[in-house]
C-alpha cells in the first residue's frame, strides 16, 4: 500500500500512508509510553526496534502532514499476522481514523491469503467488530508465554 489520500472511510483531510519513512517515530513512541496501557515505559530504542521489525501504518492530516495515528503488523506474509500498537491521537478519537485505519491494515493484508488476523484489547472492541473483528471462538487453545 502507498498514500491512499482517497481511501474509503478515513474522513475528509487526512490520507494513510504505509511508508515507514513517514512515521514520526518520536510522536508515536510518546503516544505509546505515555498513553497506552499496553505500552506504557516501553524504552525508545525497543519502540525502534518493533518499527523497525514491522509493517507500518500511519495516518496523517493531509494539508500538515502531522501524524494522528499509528498501528503495526507483525507478520510472516504467508500465515498469520499480529495487528497492534494502534494509536489514534486524542485530537481526532470519534471521527473514524481509527476505524478506517483498521479496515485500511485488513485490506493490506488480504493479498497474503493470511489465515488470521490476531490482536487484544482491552477497550476497544467496537472499534475491531466494525471491520470484523470478533473475539475468540476457543480462547482455551492459545497459550502464552510471559518472560519476567
Amino acid at each position: 500500500m502507498t498514500d491512499t489520500p482517497s481511501l474509503p472511510g478515513l474522513p475528509e483531510g487526512y490520507e494513510l500512508s504505509t511508508d515507514p519513512a513517514r512515521v514520526d517515530v518520536e510522536r508515536v513512541h510518546r503516544w505509546l509510553s505515555t498513553d497506552a496501557y499496553w505500552a506504557e515505559g516501553r524504552p525508545r530504542e525497543k519502540h525502534e526496534r518493533a518499527v523497525a521489525g514491522s509493517l507500518n501504518y500511519g495516518v496523517y492530516e493531509t494539508i500538515s502532514g502531522t501524524q494522528v495515528a499509528y498501528a503495526r503488523v507483525i507478520t510472516d506474509r504467508a500465515t498469520f499476522a499480529w495487528l497492534c500498537d494502534v494509536y489514534v491521537d486524542r485530537s481526532v478519537r470519534g471521527k473514524g481514523v481509527g476505524t478506517a485505519m483498521v479496515a485500511a491494515v485488513r485490506e493490506d493484508l488480504r493479498p497474503y491469503g493470511l489465515r488470521r488476523i490476531l490482536l487484544a484489547t482491552h477497550d476497544a472492541h467496537g472499534v475491531y467488530e466494525k471491520v470484523g473483528f470478533a473475539p475468540l471462538a476457543e480462547p482455551g487453545q492459545w497459550m502464552v508465554h510471559l518472560f519476567e
